[in-house]
């Protein structure tokens, strides 16, 4: 089951997960997805075994009637998807990730890991994804807040988008790195290559996954330290999962300053516990303390995103790093959206407001040529 170079792809414009509307991704060679694909409002494609798929439309999760023939009709499309980008998942390899030739997203488990036959999961992503005015026009983020982000990134602060899955953080992403300036050198770091940077000087790295004797591994962390060999102006990596918020603090705290990632977590407290375990995985023998003072020097900024209830997504919180008090981190909002309910149709009601407080970075923001008077809010 061959795959030909596909077209662009979208999904639901609902939120900042989005991505820009766009022809099919596949060709018919797809097989029982290839209607999917070519479904504009599809943000996600579950495939949980060949008689039981499900779609994402407008935040909503819904069956469908599309099945496949077998367990083995739905191996033969995950084996031609991975073989694509040099991948394999067999019986000794059962989990990889992997990619569309248009980005979007590809995590594939079979048995022995997967009990009920082979599971397909497919995050839409399209060449062409929605810029900021995109997602304030989507009710994500308001003006006020993009002025505030732009200015942030502008003065080469260290940013981390933090939330759960599906909340747009990759979005978010691609379009905090689209303030970054033209003339700058940026490196890119992901598992599965989904950044699309629209700057002239961008490199990309892609981890690797070990051979079937277990060897040839590049881990983030490997890309991590190898990109500071590069002479990087911005480093950019895709989602901090594990030791290498080693290595990326370090580099915060080192003169690489203007790096952005994400951190899979709930509120901005809870970003900063994951980033704690992360780097205690990476085997320093630190205390606690210590951890924390990395993290409050290296962290200038948090960007909490959510999906709600109604499918929509939001950026909950713009939050600063303010110091430390005793062994305690102390931080403070900028903006946040105020819940206020759901309405008799189950939308989220609330809204955005700033919290009256004075960036901490007010000095080192004007120092970096941002107006003032863009900085009242």
């Amino acid at each position: 089951m061959a795959l030909r170079e596909a077209a662009h792809v979208t999904v639901a414009p609902n939120g900042a997960a989005a991505e820009r509307p766009a022809a099919s991704a596949v060709s018919a060679d797809f097989g029982p997805l290839d209607a999917l694909l070519r479904d504009n409002d599809i943000s996600d494609i579950l495939v949980n075994g060949p008689k039981s798929i499900y779609v994402e439309k407008g935040g909503r999760l819904e069956r469908t009637d599309v099945c496949f023939r077998d367990d083995e009709h739905l191996l033969d499309l995950i084996r031609s998807i991975v073989a694509a980008v040099g991948r394999r998942v067999d019986a000794t390899s059962p989990m990889v990730d992997a990619r569309l030739p248009d980005g979007s997203r590809v995590n594939a488990i079979i048995p022995p890991l997967a009990l009920r036959g082979p599971c397909l999961s497919i995050r839409r992503f399209g060449r062409d994804p929605y810029t900021i005015e995109d997602l304030v026009g989507f009710g994500a983020l308001t003006d006020e807040m993009v002025r505030y982000l732009r200015a942030v990134v502008h003065a080469r602060l260290n940013v981390i988008i933090s939330g759960g899955t599906g909340c747009g953080k990759t979005t978010l992403l691609n379009c905090l790195t689209s303030f970054i300036p033209q003339h700058e050198r940026i490196l890119t770091i992901e598992d599965s290559a989904e950044l699309q940077p629209q700057q002239p000087h961008v490199v990309p790295l892609e981890t690797r996954q070990p051979d079937i004797h277990g060897k040839g591994e590049i881990t983030a962390r490997d890309l991590v330290r190898n990109a500071l060999r590069m002479r990087p102006d911005r480093i950019i990596v895709g989602e901090v999962r594990g030791g290498e918020a080693l290595d990326m603090l370090q580099a915060m705290n080192s003169g690489h300053d203007g790096s952005i990632s994400t951190v899979h977590a709930n509120s901005p407290r809870d970003c900063l516990g994951r980033l704690e375990m992360m780097v205690l995985m990476a085997g320093v023998d630190l205390p606690l303390k210590a951890v924390r003072q990395t993290l409050t020097s290296a962290v200038h900024v948090i960007v909490q995103a959510s999906r709600l209830s109604d499918g929509t997504r939001k950026v909950l919180k713009v939050t600063e790093m303010v110091g430390m008090e005793g062994d305690a981190v102390q931080m403070q909002d900028i903006f946040e959206f105020a819940l206020a309910g759901v309405d008799a149709n189950g939308a989220v009601r609330g809204q955005f407001r700033t919290t009256g407080f004075r960036s901490r970075y007010f000095e080192r923001l004007v120092a970096a040529g941002v107006k003032p008077e863009d900085l009242r809010f």
